[in-house]
């Protein structure tokens, strides 16, 4: 048999409805009755935030109806997914993490959601995030949100800002979620709950329908269960919308070689002292990870990633003014609605002026340039994914909420140059830490090369020779 959580949960699911052994409508009845255990666990998981049971039914009765004419919309047909509460999602409300905003139902969904309806997927809800989207450890104290719970260590963070997608997925409740990452905010929650994360090239999934927090450094990307489904999901969002203008132009998403045997004629770029900024345990897995990919016929080269210490700055000022440029209505009409953390950021994010902003993008245009040299002599970069594993929850936590600007700053070390010069980037769960948290390993690509970060990822998969499972697990499908 194949060892727990190794084998690729979409098509698990797909292959035994197709035998008609299992209907999405049982697999809904399962969900809901889930999620109604989630809620009422000690502490409860709080990962998916708004749910209904009879918009749950109704999509999964329709799949029910087309397994059965045997005319399915696509590979999500019948699979249950989540969206972060940053995209609009009839009839929920669009809250973006707060408790002041999306005070009425939407009428409108966002374009990921109207893709995945189409699909056939079933919306289970919209899951949890950090207020705004301002943090990267998922701490919400808020009265409609709370803290979403680690699936491998309940008294540990998720990881932010799509923490309530990532703790979903780890727990079993869907094999897919979308987030969306401006500083790390899909790959940070992946890597802390292990699971697959991809930020997309900036543009390549539409952002529209998406509260629009940071227009230059946010992509939108899947978490997944495992580098397949990951692919899938890819493969049915990845297209120029209309209603997007930054994806416009972009090539055809293809999952060219993603399957080939081995890595041969692939070059693979470390930069070690880069590599090796992070915890020992972390450094000495991720380690051993990159020797697996040459033993399987890749060639690891040494580059220089020039200029991080800029890169780290420059993207914390574009990503913190863009913020509180959109945010400007609510710094003034709703302060004292927001966390205690979010306050802080914001008022900080205040502080830079017209020529930081100008400055940092100046940076931009150098470190694309750079990795434009780069790229072109490696195909991928290669990185711890975090540089620690989840931070534990404090009993304050759940009370005043967490501010700890030394973590956030450690945890976006390896994430801010995909941000703020959009290339794409993957996590993949690649073993535990000691303590049995999970630890990710990150891949880099050009703009537009997602398809090599999948092949990369397909071989990431097997280097984890056995897979823990969480302490808060869910099996839908039984």
């Amino acid at each position: 048999g194949v060892m727990w959580g190794s084998c690729c949960k979409v098509l698990t699911a797909i292959l035994s409805c197709r035998s008609g052994k299992l209907t999405p409508s049982q697999v809904a009845k399962n969900i809901i009755a889930t999620l109604e255990d989630c809620d009422k666990s000690t502490p409860p998981l709080r990962a998916i935030v708004q749910w209904d049971q009879e918009q749950i039914m109704l999509m999964a009765e329709a799949s029910t109806a087309r397994y059965r004419n045997k005319c399915t919309l696509s590979y999500l047909d019948g699979i249950p997914v989540c969206l972060k509460e940053e995209f609009k999602v009839v009839p929920y409300h669009h809250r973006g993490g707060t408790v002041y905003l999306g005070t009425k139902p939407e009428t409108e969904d966002a374009t990921v959601a109207k893709k995945l309806r189409e699909a056939g997927a079933i919306i289970i809800g919209v899951s949890n995030m950090h207020e705004l989207g301002t943090g990267t450890t998922g701490c919400n104290p808020n009265r409609y949100h709370k803290i979403p719970r680690n699936p491998y260590k309940p008294n540990c963070f998720t990881g932010g800002s799509s923490s309530g997608s990532a703790a979903a997925v780890a727990a079993g409740l869907c094999p897919v979620a979308i987030g969306t990452d401006g500083g790390g905010s899909v790959r940070i929650p992946a890597s802390f709950c292990g699971v697959v994360g991809l930020k997309g090239t900036f543009g390549r999934i539409s952002g529209h329908g998406c509260l629009p927090l940071s227009y230059s450094t946010v992509s939108v990307g899947p978490i997944c269960t495992s580098v397949t489904d990951a692919a899938i999901v890819y493969s049915i969002l990845a297209e120029p919308d209309p209603l997007y203008p930054y994806g416009l132009n972009q090539p055809k998403a293809t999952l060219s070689d993603m399957c080939a045997l081995d890595l041969k004629g692939l070059r693979l770029g470390v930069d070690w002292k880069y590599f090796k900024a992070c915890d020992a345990e972390v450094a000495s897995i991720c380690e051993k990870v990159v020797w697996h990919l040459q033993s399987l016929g890749a060639c690891v080269v040494e580059v220089f990633l020039p200029e991080m210490e800029e890169v780290r700055v420059a993207h914390a000022t574009c990503i913190l003014s863009e913020m509180r440029d959109f945010l400007q209505p609510d710094f003034h009409k709703h302060f004292h609605e927001m966390n205690l953390e979010t306050r802080a950021t914001l008022a900080l994010a205040s502080q830079f002026s017209a020529l930081d902003y100008i400055t940092a993008n100046r940076q931009r245009t150098r470190s694309m340039t750079f990795l434009r040299e780069i790229f072109s002599t490696v195909n991928c970069i290669l990185t711890p994914a975090v540089p620690s594993t989840a931070p534990r929850i404090y009993e304050s936590d759940l009370v005043t909420g967490s501010s700890d600007l030394a973590f956030t700053v450690q945890s976006m070390r390896f994430m801010q140059l995909g941000n703020f010069t959009g290339i794409p980037g993957l996590v993949v769960p690649v073993g535990y830490s000691t303590a049995g948290l999970p630890i990710n390993f990150q891949v880099m690509a050009k703009w537009w090369d997602e398809a090599v970060l999948l092949r990369v990822g397909l071989k990431l998969e097997q280097f984890r020779l056995q897979t823990k499972k969480p302490s808060i697990y869910y099996d839908i499908l039984v």
